[in-house]
């Protein structure tokens, strides 16, 4: 058995994938539009160039999303994706990057549990914790 996280954007699922990409390190192994399935002319014009299934690697994770029409979208709530990096300047340079036209919820600070933590969500839309533990006893 594999859990996979799967996630909604309002349109903008592509701008996403290619940003995580891109500054996460992630590798693109899928991208689909409406217009690229079997029966596209069901597909209406507007709908024809937004992702229908996306896949990518970000570390030993694969991360899935798709774009859902913009009435039914919302941010993410109560859930985020934790990302665990090995250093201070990683957490640092990840949060810089992800926090840029996002909402930070918690700024990056040291805490009891870690080196550097933080919780924000993304111009995107996706919610974020950033990590960077404290040896365990």
């Amino acid at each position: 058995m594999k859990l996979h996280t799967y996630l909604n954007y309002g349109g903008n699922c592509r701008q996403a994938f290619r940003f995580y990409e891109e500054h996460l390190g992630g590798h693109i192994t899928m991208m689909l539009t409406h217009g690229q399935q079997p029966n596209p002319d069901s597909t209406p014009a507007e709908w024809k160039d937004s992702i229908m299934y996306a896949r990518m690697e970000i570390g030993e994770t694969e991360l899935m999303g798709s774009d859902v029409p913009s009435d039914r979208f919302q941010p993410m709530r109560s859930v985020y994706l934790s990302l665990t990096v090995d250093s201070t300047e990683e957490a640092e340079r990840i949060y810089a990057l992800l926090s840029e036209g996002g909402q930070i919820f918690m700024p990056m600070e040291e805490t009891f549990f870690a080196f550097r933590f933080a919780m924000l969500r993304d111009r995107f839309g996706t919610s974020w914790m950033i990590l960077h533990e404290r040896p365990r006893p």
